[in-house]
């Protein structure tokens, strides 16, 4: 049983309704501290609108979702970093220029999102941020539309943790990537839980998310079906819960 002081965010029996459609019907989980959970299911499982209940896109018919034991509020909801699978990247911006897009670090900060953006300092503090998640770019300068895919994956990520105080959520963070991009940003998501931030990771591909997640949470048509150890030797259980097969907890 996880400890409530090493619970990061808490899901507690949240539906959610578009008509008579039950996108969510009373889902639970926990994230712990320092911990990857992924989130699995096939399309229409409810994923998706869990991750913008969590967001605040979208508001729970029923239940409650915790943030270190508080409701989130649209005010503690930036202590989350989101990356979404369309990475939400201006491709006509430089990379420093996408890391800050709106949270630009402006002086004097007392006046907040009025003061002056100093491209000097912006561009050391984007520096500094690539250089502690070991990401490689060589002039951050440069428009993000001139990257390879997997710079930009991995520009979306730091973008997502970069003011992300508590937990990263990332949606499919290697679609469509290179084999060598695709381990870049794995590696990038291995590193999360050691600069203290827990992640939640949607991805279909099981040999990514048993390479990096602690645990798998498994939702099927808007319900939680599952949890397991996120294990080479728990594959064909996480195959069982997704398809179809008999619901299994992780005590099982």
């Amino acid at each position: 049983m996880t400890n409530n002081a090493d619970v990061v965010l808490e899901v507690r029996h949240v539906s959610k309704r578009f008509g008579n459609h039950a996108a969510l019907n009373g889902v639970s989980f926990t994230v712990a501290r320092n911990e990857v959970l992924a989130l699995l299911g096939d399309n229409g499982a409810g994923k998706s609108t869990l991750v913008k209940s969590i967001a605040g896109l979208h508001k729970p018919d029923e239940g409650e979702i915790l943030l270190k034991g508080r409701p989130l509020t649209s005010e503690t909801v930036s202590d989350i970093g989101f990356v979404y699978q369309d990475l939400a990247l201006f491709d006509n911006l430089t990379v420093a220029e996408n890391l800050f897009a709106g949270t630009e670090p402006c002086w004097p900060r007392r006046l907040g999102g009025w003061g002056v953006v100093k491209p000097k300092a912006m561009l050391a503090e984007a520096r500094k941020t690539l250089d502690r998640l070991e990401v490689r770019i060589p002039n951050i300068k440069s428009p993000v539309g001139l990257l390879s895919g997997g710079q930009r994956q991995a520009i979306a990520v730091c973008k997502g943790m970069a003011f992300a105080k508590d937990l990263v959520v990332l949606d499919e963070p290697t679609a469509a990537l290179g084999l060598r991009e695709r381990r870049n940003v794995l590696r990038l998501v291995k590193q999360l839980p050691e600069t203290g931030i827990s992640v939640i990771l949607i991805s279909h591909n099981l040999e990514e998310v048993v390479s990096v997640a602690d645990r798998a949470v498994v939702l099927r048509q808007g319900v939680k079906v599952g949890e397991t150890p996120a294990t080479q030797e728990n594959h064909e259980r996480i195959v069982s819960m997704i398809v179809g097969g008999q619901p299994i907890d992780a005590s099982a």
